[in-house]
């Protein structure tokens, strides 16, 4: 599986941003996808995630209620759509794919948010 993350960039405080993650490769093994982001100095850590059909997501609190993370499987992408933005959310945002035995990530996206 292959990921590539577009769509970052430079926002003011209170913009919004889409990111998207476009999968190629054994697509037909994916199942849950998600969004995580690094901050400097930081660990990474879990913004969202989505189950394959798209019906079940998580989020972590500092994000609830400001992003949503959605999928189309026909486009083989998956989408956050970050609105509220705050210079904490400023970060490396990275796309994962879990699959036993391994991680897929692709090579992330700079999300800058200045205050």
């Amino acid at each position: 599986v292959q990921l590539v993350e577009s769509g970052g960039g430079l926002v003011q405080a209170g913009g919004s941003l889409k990111l998207s993650c476009a999968a190629s490769g054994s697509t037909f093994s994916i199942n849950v996808m998600g969004w995580y982001r690094q901050a400097p100095g930081k660990q990474r850590e879990l913004v969202a995630a989505i189950s394959s059909g798209g019906g079940r997501t998580t989020y972590a609190d500092s994000v609830k209620g400001r992003f949503t993370i959605s999928r189309d499987n026909a486009k083989n992408t998956m989408y956050l759509q970050m609105n509220s933005l705050k210079p904490e959310d400023t970060a490396v945002y990275y796309c994962n794919v879990p699959q036993v035995g391994r991680n897929y990530w692709g090579q992330g996206t700079q999300v800058t948010v200045s205050s």
